[in-house]
């Protein structure tokens, strides 16, 4: 079984370490910040492996230079994009990497939030930067929101035992939109206590599991009539499918 280590950065990041299975190797997800993460390694006494990076904005990579100059890492992130330092450029759909220690990695095209995204399938867990977040999803930064319906369905599509790695603490603010979209959803308001107990208790809340988010994360629920009908009167018009609905959801997000 590999170990996750949640590496809190900046007001809301979360930075991964994935530690494979009886070893002190563990690869870094979005460090954008090199500071934690050296703390981390130190702390737990990991070795570090290679870096896997999802997109291209500087909470996600701007610790680099300071981890490739202090581990001599390999990295592994969007072939398309500009980021420095990346030695391992990916630009295939379902393209499996293999790195000495750990399970095979999936990578997914998850383009949307940014036109460039991946995330990383590793055993059951997504590592998904910024496309799906608890209870949410990304805006629109680079992407369409055509990219986005079709990665979030792409990521709906896993096993529903998938744990989601997202990489912003952003679940409560999430859920506050998820209930005004759903006042009579149990589940958001189920959500919304358990949600708040951790983080009175300065836990994360995430990861989230997908069978979840998809009773609980409009943005997965596009298809329900009650989403439909909640973006319908928002819009005040009438929307004929899923990726109409969600185009409209994203829109009322952004001004919530």
């Amino acid at each position: 079984m590999l170990k996750i280590h949640a590496v809190p950065a900046f007001n809301d990041n979360y930075i991964w370490l994935i530690q494979a299975a009886n070893s002190k190797h563990v690869l870094i997800v979005d460090p954008g910040d090199a500071g934690p993460v050296i703390s981390a390694i130190d702390q737990h006494q990991l070795i570090p492996a290679g870096i896997l990076i999802t997109h291209h904005h500087d909470d996600h990579i701007g610790g680099l230079p300071r981890l490739i100059a202090e581990y001599k890492l390999p990295v592994y992130g969007p072939k398309t994009s500009s980021i420095a330092g990346i030695s391992h450029p990916l630009d295939s759909d379902k393209l499996s990497v293999v790195i000495e220690g750990f399970p095979e990695i999936t990578v997914f095209d998850v383009a949307g939030h940014t036109a460039d995204h991946l995330a990383f399938l590793i055993e059951n867990n997504l590592f998904c930067g910024d496309t799906l977040f608890a209870a949410g999803c990304g805006r629109l930064l680079g992407g369409t929101a055509e990219q986005l319906f079709n990665s979030l369905s792409l990521i709906a599509a896993l096993s529903p035992e998938t744990n989601i790695y997202c990489a912003h603490e952003y679940t409560l603010a999430n859920l506050a939109f998820a209930a005004e979209v759903e006042p009579d959803n149990v589940d958001i308001q189920q959500r919304i206590l358990a949600t708040k107990s951790l983080r009175e208790q300065g836990l994360a809340s995430v990861p989230s599991h997908l069978s979840l988010e998809l009773q609980t994360n409009p943005f997965l629920r596009c298809e329900q009539s009650t989403i439909k009908k909640a973006a319908e009167k928002w819009s005040s018009q009438q929307l004929e499918t899923p990726q109409e609905v969600f185009t409209v959801l994203r829109k009322w997000k952004d001004g919530f």
